[in-house]
């Protein structure tokens, strides 16, 4: 499906192109990335691929990145592995040229020529290629760097294509701050205004978008790229279950934060998760939009007391375990002492999980995790052999 806006404005033509693009959600892979990157040895030259434009099916979305050194060694990908190796070569000769590139990828095709062809993905995806400068300001790896910590929604805007009477842009990148800063560092002065507005409705969709723009002195084509900060999960029990649900957690990339009394839990959940927190400090805990808090402490009360609190949270997800009589009865106390209101019962999942029929531990925290995910991405949980049309469409 796509979505386009078009506006003209004297000389220059403007183009929204939404390729039903997500937020990049795979913090864990930039972090890996930056990790990398930042302690690489010195001297060692490296290039960034990123995945900038997918039309069609592909295994990766935009915003995915693969880190090449000169050596052939990289990190991340950008498809299921079709792809890597030429991308890889394509990295290289970034590095050796100290020139950025586009390649288009296009699986389409019946050309026995074309890179990927015969793979069955049936997808076009544009892969931008920039030889990394440590000592540039612009680095993408050290723009993503500065925005990984973050907790509200966080845009980079990087130009994926340009022909101008001037210079060539291509893969100069930037962080969008506010509008002022922003018209201060973008180099095109003639569209910075409608690109502005562009960026607004990015965030406020949380949706990644490509912009064009057209003239007699330039084209452009920027890729507005939203990165969202990365889940936290808050766990509230000291059981033996809590493991798996941390673990689980952590194999993503997010957040785990464990708020039991530190002298009940083992050295295992130690290890595992991102901290422990006793339960006398729950009201300084920086619960926002981007949380998820799992009350199950197996206890009624304690789970009640906590899920007074929560409902207090800005917590998109509130999961408290055990059967509906249990929740529905600690609802009941909750009403008769609290304002409750629609969205508040919007956000309790009870039970927690989605129906795999999960039976141990290990199951159950599965089923938490993908209802924790499906929530943040907006999706019903189905199966996708049920779904109609992309699985990557809203």
């Amino acid at each position: 499906m796509y979505f386009f806006r078009f506006v003209q404005m004297g000389m220059l033509c403007f183009t929204v192109l939404n390729t039903n693009l997500q937020p990049n959600c795979n913090m864990k892979e930039i972090r890996a990335i930056i990790e990398a990157y930042n302690s690489a040895i010195p001297g060692v030259k490296a290039a960034l691929a990123t995945v900038v434009r997918v039309e069609g099916s592909s295994y990766r979305r935009t915003g995915a990145r693969m880190l090449v050194w000169e050596d052939g060694n990289f990190l991340g990908g950008i498809s299921g592995g079709c792809l890597e190796g030429d991308a890889l070569r394509r990295a290289q000769k970034a590095i050796a040229m100290h020139k950025p590139s586009v390649i288009t990828y296009d699986t389409t095709q019946e050309d026995a020529s074309q890179i990927g062809v015969g793979l069955g993905c049936n997808g076009i995806i544009d892969v931008l290629f920039t030889p990394l400068h440590k000592e540039d300001a612009n680095n993408p790896i050290v723009l993503l760097a500065s925005v990984v910590n973050t907790r509200t929604p966080r845009c980079m805007v990087t130009i994926m294509a340009t022909t101008t009477d001037e210079q060539t842009y291509l893969g100069e990148a930037w962080l969008f701050t506010d509008d002022a800063a922003f018209k201060q560092i973008f180099p095109f002065a003639t569209v910075v205004d409608e690109l502005i507005t562009t960026i607004h409705l990015a965030v406020d969709k949380k949706q990644s978008l490509v912009y064009t723009a057209t003239g007699q002195n330039a084209a452009l084509k920027i890729f507005i790229e939203i990165i969202e900060p990365v889940v936290q999960l808050f766990i509230f029990g000291a059981q033996y279950d809590v493991l798996p649900l941390v673990q689980c957690a952590a194999a993503l990339g997010w957040q785990a934060t464990v708020v039991a009394n530190p002298a009940k839990i083992g050295k295992a959940v130690f290890g595992a998760a991102t901290a422990v927190l006793h339960p006398d400090g729950i009201n300084h805990l920086p619960i926002d939009g981007y949380s998820a808090m799992v009350l199950m402490a197996h206890d009624y009360k304690t789970d009640l007391r906590h899920l007074r609190f929560a409902l207090t949270t800005k917590a998109n997800y509130i999961g408290l375990l055990g059967p509906k009589k249990r929740s529905n009865k600690m609802f009941d106390e909750l009403g008769a002492t609290m304002v409750v209101t629609e969205n508040d019962y919007q956000r309790i999942y009870a039970p927690a999980g989605l129906d795999i029929g999960a039976n141990n531990p290990e199951e159950i925290a599965l089923s938490i995790i993908a209802e924790i995910r499906s929530c943040f991405a907006g999706r019903k949980g189905m199966s996708l052999k049920l779904r109609e049309g992309s699985i990557y469409s809203n």
